[in-house]
């Protein structure tokens, strides 16, 4: 890529493609396209095709996707495997057609196998079952990887596949429903400290933000308690509970979504598929893993996040909800070897993490 290269940004709303976007232009990258939901439906064929025949852009970063934690993958499975097929086939696709130089697409890593012994490689793929929870998802992504990996075999498409680990940072979802583990926390703890401190001013102010269930900060404090009692944020005998699903036990890595960024534009800019093949005879697991291969458990996130936030109640683990997959930490050679290293660590990232949102309510 050079500076006056068109590139498409899918997807750069969201927590990957705002990264990405801010990256770019950091670097000097100042032909960019990218477009809203309501000006693009990527699950659309025939949208797709007139953005890719109209545009032209020379490079993609497919960072569009439908995400969730473990409830909204669990509970939604239908959308997820769909969307994120749909969005996948129509940008891949698109981008053959119309000759785009080079895509980057970019996964999870989840689709490595439930008991995938740890640090997960990238040969693990496809070499046992995957999570039940989260299945629908990581069958979109693998998909996604092979449809690369085909385009590149039968048609000689530079398309590039990368699968970061659990991403976080600015732009995050908060939605109690639907976010992962990490914003999930940072937002019921913050409610948990504004309820012990009787601040109704705060509380009042997130719900404006972002409401739960259709209750914002104009409903009666009887309902407020009502829908954050249903999300494990719990005044019992005026002190504060957090529930947290499953035992704390799991262990996770966290990566700051602009460390993510700086490390998929760092790929685009030196490595080409070509250079992610191993063996010619059998093209399989071109793709690399963006991570740290620093892991923490849930139990202890949730302490620091305590900690930095400065929450006093306490936390109840409810063994009755799924874990999800025990361990899942990357092994991040591959991308080592290319010279890339993360920057920012799980302590200072919670705190920016936190401090983002604050302004941002």
């Amino acid at each position: 890529m050079n500076k006056d290269s068109k590139i498409y940004i899918a997807g750069h709303r969201g927590l990957v493609g705002s990264a990405i976007l801010k990256n770019l232009k950091s670097k000097g990258y100042h032909n960019l396209v990218f477009k809203t939901h309501d000006e693009l439906d990527l699950t659309d064929t025939l949208q797709v095709a007139s953005f890719f025949k109209k545009e032209k852009p020379e490079y993609v970063f497919l960072a569009a996707a439908k995400v969730g934690g473990i409830v909204a993958n669990n509970v939604y499975r239908a959308d997820f495997i769909y969307d994120n097929l749909m969005i996948q086939n129509n940008v891949i696709h698109q981008s053959y057609k119309n000759g785009v130089k080079k895509l980057l697409f970019l996964g999870s890593t989840c689709i490595y196998p439930k008991n995938a012994p740890q640090p997960m490689l990238e040969d693990y793929l496809l070499t046992d079952v995957l999570e039940y929870t989260n299945e629908p998802y990581a069958i979109a992504k693998i998909a996604g990887i092979k449809m690369c990996e085909s385009y590149n075999i039968q048609y000689d498409s530079n398309f590039i596949s990368v699968m970061p680990t659990n991403l976080y940072g600015p732009n995050d979802n908060f939605d109690l429903e639907k976010s992962h583990v990490l914003p999930a926390l940072v937002r019921k703890i913050h409610l948990g400290k504004s309820l012990e401190n009787d601040n109704w001013d705060a509380i009042r102010k997130d719900l404006y933000h972002l409401p739960i269930e259709k209750t914002d900060g104009n409903a009666s404090k009887e309902k407020i308690l009502l829908v954050l009692n249903k999300h494990g944020i719990k005044k019992i005998d005026n002190k504060i509970s957090i529930e947290i699903w499953g035992s704390g036990k799991p262990m996770r890595e966290f990566l700051w979504s602009e460390d993510m960024a700086d490390a998929s534009v760092f790929i685009m800019e030196n490595r080409d598929f070509k250079d992610c093949i191993e063996d010619i005879k059998e093209i399989r697991n071109s793709h690399i893993n963006i991570g740290t291969g620093v892991d923490i458990s849930i139990k202890d996130l949730a302490y620091l996040i305590k900690k930095e936030i400065g929450f006093k109640g306490g936390f109840y683990f409810n063994i009755e909800k799924p874990d999800g997959t025990i361990k899942k930490l990357t092994d991040v050679s591959k991308l080592s070897s290319l010279g890339w290293v993360y920057r920012m660590g799980i302590k200072e990232g919670v705190s920016a993490l936190y401090n983002w949102y604050l302004k941002k309510k």
